[in-house]
Protein backbone atom coordinates (compact mmCIF):
# COMPACT_ATOMS: atom_id res chain seq x y z
CA UNK A 1 0.00 0.00 0.00
CA UNK A 2 1.40 3.41 -1.04
CA UNK A 3 1.57 6.02 1.66
CA UNK A 4 0.02 9.39 1.00
CA UNK A 5 1.74 12.66 1.82
CA UNK A 6 -0.55 15.58 2.58
CA UNK A 7 0.95 19.06 2.24
CA UNK A 8 -0.06 21.69 4.74
CA UNK A 9 -2.24 24.43 3.20
CA UNK A 10 0.23 27.14 4.19
CA UNK A 11 3.08 25.38 2.42
CA UNK A 12 1.02 25.02 -0.76
CA UNK A 13 0.09 28.71 -0.76
CA UNK A 14 3.72 29.73 -0.22
CA UNK A 15 4.86 27.57 -3.11
CA UNK A 16 2.19 29.00 -5.40
CA UNK A 17 3.19 32.51 -4.40
CA UNK A 18 6.80 31.80 -5.34
CA UNK A 19 5.72 30.52 -8.75
CA UNK A 20 3.57 33.58 -9.37
CA UNK A 21 6.16 36.12 -8.19
CA UNK A 22 8.02 38.04 -10.91
CA UNK A 23 11.67 37.19 -11.40
CA UNK A 24 14.09 39.49 -9.59
CA UNK A 25 15.98 41.65 -12.08
CA UNK A 26 19.68 40.87 -12.34
CA UNK A 27 22.27 43.58 -12.86
CA UNK A 28 24.04 43.51 -16.20
CA UNK A 29 27.84 43.61 -15.96
CA UNK A 30 29.99 43.80 -19.07
CA UNK A 31 32.90 41.91 -17.52
CA UNK A 32 35.31 44.61 -18.69
CA UNK A 33 37.86 45.60 -16.05
CA UNK A 34 37.90 49.36 -16.55
CA UNK A 35 40.78 51.49 -15.26
CA UNK A 36 39.78 54.04 -12.66
CA UNK A 37 39.12 57.47 -14.20
CA UNK A 38 41.59 60.02 -12.77
CA UNK A 39 40.27 62.89 -10.70
CA UNK A 40 40.66 66.18 -12.60
CA UNK A 41 39.88 69.44 -10.82
CA UNK A 42 37.76 71.52 -13.21
CA UNK A 43 38.03 75.28 -13.60
CA UNK A 44 35.84 77.37 -11.28
CA UNK A 45 32.19 77.74 -12.24
CA UNK A 46 31.83 81.01 -14.15
CA UNK A 47 28.05 81.25 -14.04
CA UNK A 48 25.27 80.22 -16.43
CA UNK A 49 26.24 79.90 -20.09
CA UNK A 50 24.03 82.00 -22.35
CA UNK A 51 22.41 80.02 -25.17
CA UNK A 52 23.57 80.71 -28.73
CA UNK A 53 21.23 82.39 -31.20
CA UNK A 54 20.15 79.08 -32.77
CA UNK A 55 19.43 77.31 -29.46
CA UNK A 56 16.03 76.08 -28.29
CA UNK A 57 15.65 76.95 -24.61
CA UNK A 58 13.98 74.13 -22.69
CA UNK A 59 14.27 75.63 -19.21
CA UNK A 60 15.11 79.25 -18.40
CA UNK A 61 14.14 79.18 -14.73
CA UNK A 62 10.49 80.16 -15.13
CA UNK A 63 8.60 76.96 -16.00
CA UNK A 64 8.93 73.46 -17.40
CA UNK A 65 6.25 73.86 -20.06
CA UNK A 66 8.65 72.36 -22.62
CA UNK A 67 8.35 69.00 -20.85
CA UNK A 68 5.69 66.37 -20.33
CA UNK A 69 5.43 65.87 -16.56
CA UNK A 70 7.18 69.13 -15.81
CA UNK A 71 4.51 70.13 -13.30
CA UNK A 72 5.71 67.31 -11.01
CA UNK A 73 9.06 68.97 -10.37
CA UNK A 74 9.44 71.85 -7.95
CA UNK A 75 10.60 75.23 -9.28
CA UNK A 76 12.22 77.50 -6.74
CA UNK A 77 14.39 80.59 -7.30
CA UNK A 78 14.83 79.79 -10.99
CA UNK A 79 15.85 76.20 -10.31
CA UNK A 80 14.00 72.96 -11.11
CA UNK A 81 14.28 70.29 -8.41
CA UNK A 82 13.73 66.64 -9.28
CA UNK A 83 10.59 65.25 -7.70
CA UNK A 84 8.18 62.40 -8.34
CA UNK A 85 8.85 61.31 -11.91
CA UNK A 86 10.97 61.66 -15.04
CA UNK A 87 10.25 64.56 -17.36
CA UNK A 88 10.31 64.23 -21.16
CA UNK A 89 10.74 67.01 -23.69
CA UNK A 90 7.75 67.76 -25.91
CA UNK A 91 10.06 68.34 -28.86
CA UNK A 92 12.11 65.54 -30.37
CA UNK A 93 15.74 65.71 -31.42
CA UNK A 94 18.36 63.72 -33.28
CA UNK A 95 21.86 65.14 -33.74
CA UNK A 96 22.25 67.96 -31.25
CA UNK A 97 24.34 69.96 -28.82
CA UNK A 98 22.68 69.80 -25.42
CA UNK A 99 23.71 72.11 -22.57
CA UNK A 100 22.62 71.23 -19.03
CA UNK A 101 23.50 72.83 -15.70
CA UNK A 102 22.87 70.76 -12.59
CA UNK A 103 23.85 70.40 -8.94
CA UNK A 104 23.82 67.44 -6.57
CA UNK A 105 22.29 68.08 -3.12
CA UNK A 106 24.59 70.02 -0.81
CA UNK A 107 23.66 67.78 2.11
CA UNK A 108 25.37 64.47 1.44
CA UNK A 109 23.10 61.47 1.92
CA UNK A 110 23.76 57.93 0.80
CA UNK A 111 26.71 56.61 -1.14
CA UNK A 112 27.50 55.03 -4.48
CA UNK A 113 24.50 55.10 -6.81
CA UNK A 114 22.30 56.43 -4.01
CA UNK A 115 23.95 59.85 -3.90
CA UNK A 116 22.89 62.69 -6.19
CA UNK A 117 21.67 60.34 -8.90
CA UNK A 118 19.86 61.44 -12.06
CA UNK A 119 20.53 61.13 -15.77
CA UNK A 120 20.15 62.67 -19.21
CA UNK A 121 18.60 60.23 -21.69
CA UNK A 122 19.26 61.11 -25.32
CA UNK A 123 16.36 59.91 -27.46
CA UNK A 124 14.87 58.57 -24.18
CA UNK A 125 17.24 55.59 -24.24
CA UNK A 126 20.95 56.52 -24.29
CA UNK A 127 21.93 57.75 -20.82
CA UNK A 128 24.69 60.08 -19.73
CA UNK A 129 24.87 59.51 -15.99
CA UNK A 130 24.44 62.30 -13.47
CA UNK A 131 25.83 61.37 -10.05
CA UNK A 132 27.59 62.98 -7.14
CA UNK A 133 30.95 61.35 -7.81
CA UNK A 134 32.91 63.74 -5.60
CA UNK A 135 34.82 61.43 -3.24
CA UNK A 136 32.12 58.82 -3.80
CA UNK A 137 33.14 55.39 -5.09
CA UNK A 138 30.96 53.37 -7.43
CA UNK A 139 31.43 51.20 -10.51
CA UNK A 140 33.33 53.18 -13.12
CA UNK A 141 30.86 52.76 -15.98
CA UNK A 142 28.17 54.12 -13.67
CA UNK A 143 29.90 57.18 -12.26
CA UNK A 144 29.19 60.75 -13.27
CA UNK A 145 29.55 61.33 -17.00
CA UNK A 146 29.55 57.65 -17.93
CA UNK A 147 27.70 56.40 -20.97
CA UNK A 148 25.80 54.25 -18.52
CA UNK A 149 27.02 50.64 -18.31
CA UNK A 150 28.96 51.08 -21.56
CA UNK A 151 31.86 53.51 -21.08
CA UNK A 152 33.34 55.25 -18.03
CA UNK A 153 34.28 58.92 -18.28
CA UNK A 154 37.86 59.78 -19.19
CA UNK A 155 38.06 61.77 -15.96
CA UNK A 156 36.17 62.42 -12.74
CA UNK A 157 35.59 66.17 -13.09
CA UNK A 158 32.94 66.54 -10.38
CA UNK A 159 32.72 69.61 -8.22
CA UNK A 160 31.74 69.43 -4.55
CA UNK A 161 28.14 68.58 -3.60
CA UNK A 162 25.87 71.60 -3.94
CA UNK A 163 28.10 73.36 -6.49
CA UNK A 164 26.81 74.00 -10.00
CA UNK A 165 28.12 71.77 -12.77
CA UNK A 166 27.76 71.77 -16.53
CA UNK A 167 27.32 69.12 -19.20
CA UNK A 168 27.82 69.95 -22.85
CA UNK A 169 26.73 66.89 -24.80
CA UNK A 170 27.44 66.60 -28.53
CA UNK A 171 25.32 63.79 -29.93
CA UNK A 172 25.34 62.08 -33.30
CA UNK A 173 22.20 59.93 -33.46
CA UNK A 174 22.21 56.40 -34.88
CA UNK A 175 20.78 55.88 -38.35
CA UNK A 176 18.41 53.08 -39.32
CA UNK A 177 17.09 51.98 -42.69
CA UNK A 178 14.41 49.38 -43.29
CA UNK A 179 14.60 48.40 -39.61
CA UNK A 180 18.36 47.82 -39.66
CA UNK A 181 21.19 49.80 -38.08
CA UNK A 182 23.20 51.68 -40.70
CA UNK A 183 25.52 53.68 -38.42
CA UNK A 184 25.69 53.66 -34.60
CA UNK A 185 25.35 56.72 -32.41
CA UNK A 186 28.31 58.67 -31.05
CA UNK A 187 28.60 61.07 -28.13
CA UNK A 188 31.14 63.61 -26.91
CA UNK A 189 30.74 65.14 -23.46
CA UNK A 190 32.38 68.05 -21.66
CA UNK A 191 31.86 68.01 -17.89
CA UNK A 192 32.66 71.38 -16.34
CA UNK A 193 34.72 72.11 -19.46
CA UNK A 194 36.71 68.86 -19.15
CA UNK A 195 36.47 66.32 -21.99
CA UNK A 196 35.14 63.07 -20.51
CA UNK A 197 33.63 61.28 -23.55
CA UNK A 198 35.52 61.60 -26.83
CA UNK A 199 33.37 60.61 -29.82
CA UNK A 200 32.35 57.51 -27.89
CA UNK A 201 30.49 54.87 -29.86
CA UNK A 202 27.07 54.04 -28.39
CA UNK A 203 26.54 50.28 -28.47
CA UNK A 204 22.77 50.40 -27.97
CA UNK A 205 20.19 51.17 -25.31
CA UNK A 206 21.70 51.80 -21.88
CA UNK A 207 20.23 49.58 -19.16
CA UNK A 208 20.95 48.35 -15.64
CA UNK A 209 19.61 44.89 -16.47
CA UNK A 210 20.37 44.20 -20.14
CA UNK A 211 23.42 44.32 -22.39
CA UNK A 212 23.37 47.16 -24.93
CA UNK A 213 21.41 46.48 -28.08
CA UNK A 214 19.91 48.69 -30.74
CA UNK A 215 16.21 48.73 -31.45
CA UNK A 216 15.03 50.67 -34.51
CA UNK A 217 13.40 53.99 -33.70
CA UNK A 218 12.50 57.27 -35.44
CA UNK A 219 15.24 59.70 -36.46
CA UNK A 220 14.08 62.11 -33.76
CA UNK A 221 13.08 61.27 -30.21
CA UNK A 222 12.54 63.29 -26.99
CA UNK A 223 15.06 64.03 -24.27
CA UNK A 224 14.37 62.56 -20.84
CA UNK A 225 15.61 63.76 -17.46
CA UNK A 226 15.53 61.12 -14.75
CA UNK A 227 14.01 61.03 -11.31
CA UNK A 228 16.14 58.59 -9.29
CA UNK A 229 14.81 59.65 -5.89
CA UNK A 230 17.43 62.35 -5.22
CA UNK A 231 16.62 66.11 -5.23
CA UNK A 232 19.10 67.00 -7.96
CA UNK A 233 18.71 70.60 -9.19
CA UNK A 234 18.68 71.80 -12.81
CA UNK A 235 18.81 75.14 -14.56
CA UNK A 236 19.68 76.69 -17.93
CA UNK A 237 18.84 73.78 -20.23
CA UNK A 238 19.09 74.47 -23.95
CA UNK A 239 19.67 72.47 -27.12
CA UNK A 240 20.93 73.20 -30.62
CA UNK A 241 19.19 71.04 -33.23
CA UNK A 242 21.88 69.95 -35.73
CA UNK A 243 20.05 67.14 -37.53
CA UNK A 244 19.24 68.89 -40.82
CA UNK A 245 22.71 70.42 -41.08
CA UNK A 246 24.41 67.06 -40.47
CA UNK A 247 22.18 65.34 -43.04
CA UNK A 248 22.90 68.08 -45.59
CA UNK A 249 26.65 67.66 -45.02
CA UNK A 250 26.34 63.88 -45.36
CA UNK A 251 24.45 64.30 -48.63
CA UNK A 252 27.12 66.67 -49.98
CA UNK A 253 29.88 64.19 -49.13
CA UNK A 254 27.97 61.28 -50.71
CA UNK A 255 27.40 63.32 -53.90
CA UNK A 256 31.08 64.17 -54.22
CA UNK A 257 32.14 60.57 -53.57
CA UNK A 258 29.82 59.41 -56.35
CA UNK A 259 31.32 62.00 -58.72
CA UNK A 260 34.87 60.90 -57.90
CA UNK A 261 33.97 57.26 -58.41
CA UNK A 262 32.40 58.04 -61.78
CA UNK A 263 35.52 59.99 -62.83
CA UNK A 264 37.79 57.10 -61.80
CA UNK A 265 35.79 54.59 -63.78
CA UNK A 266 35.87 56.82 -66.89
CA UNK A 267 33.25 57.13 -69.61
CA UNK A 268 31.28 54.05 -70.55
CA UNK A 269 32.16 53.04 -74.11
CA UNK A 270 29.34 52.07 -76.41
CA UNK A 271 29.54 48.56 -77.87
CA UNK A 272 30.79 48.41 -81.50
CA UNK A 273 28.16 48.49 -84.22
CA UNK A 274 28.02 45.33 -86.30
CA UNK A 275 27.65 45.62 -90.11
Amino acid sequence: MRSRIFAQPGVVLFALALLAAPAIAQEYKSGIVWPEPPVVTPPPYAGPVAPPEDAIVLFDGTNLDAFHGGDAWKIEDGVAIVRGRDIVSKESFGDCHLHVEWAAPEEVKGRGQGRGNSGVFLMERYEIQILDSYQNDTYYDGQCGALYKQRPPLANACRKPGEWQTFDIFFRAPRFKDGKLITPGYVTVLHNGVLIQNNTRIEGVTSWTDPPKYHPHPARQPLRFQNHGNPVRFRNIWVRDLMEREDANDAAVAKRQAELQAEAEGPVEAPPVKD
